[in-house]
């Protein structure tokens, strides 16, 4: 793919956003865009967004009722994650029909197994889970994906890595930033 003079579109949370970094100039959208030359970039982050309804901890929690909290594969609604994952990749088909639409996995992170991972209401599956549906759902719509569960270079299990690159935990640094662009950038330019 030609990166140089295309305009990309962001989908995300608050890592996309730009959390972590010290300006919008040093978010990885904003580093992306410089660094392979793009037209414009629009970053559509929100900061703590998630891709399935939120559901109430106490009357509405799938694990209180013996439910599966990420659904089944055949599920299409927005209510689980993977319900949630084929409504939204659906939905981007449609919308941005014949041209590239990507998906990236999310980094790894501190607490990312811990059952109530980021502060949530509800008990939740390891992050690795998450990203299983991801790429299983991406693959039946035909999607490429950047594993950056796998790839990115960034476990802040490592003290070091942790340190320069994911202070936090959860959201990386300037130089965490810059390193998904990168990685970012040369994948679609692979594609």
């Amino acid at each position: 793919m030609i990166l140089k003079g295309a305009t990309v579109n962001f989908l995300g949370d608050s890592i996309t956003q730009g959390v972590g970094a010290s300006s919008l100039e040093t978010r990885f959208t904003d580093v992306f865009a410089r660094e392979f030359g793009l037209k414009a970039v629009n970053n559509y982050g929100i900061s703590g967004t998630r891709i399935a309804r939120q559901q109430h901890p106490e009357t509405d929690n799938p694990l209180c009722h013996g439910d599966a909290p990420l659904g089944t594969f055949a599920d299409r609604t927005p209510d689980t994650f993977t319900g949630a994952c084929h409504y939204l990749m659906n939905g981007l088909l449609e919308m941005y029909v014949g041209k590239p639409v990507v998906i990236l996995t999310p980094l790894h992170r501190w607490n990312e197994d811990s059952l109530h991972g980021d502060r949530k209401p509800n008990d939740v599956a390891p992050l690795s889970a998450y990203r299983e549906i991801l790429v299983r759902v991406a693959e039946y719509y035909a999607l490429p994906v950047l594993d950056l569960y796998a790839t990115s270079g960034i476990q802040p299990a490592n003290a070091v890595c942790r340190e320069r690159l994911l202070p936090d935990g959860l959201h990386p640094s300037d130089e965490g930033h810059a390193l998904l662009a990168h990685r970012i950038g040369k994948f679609l330019e692979s594609l």
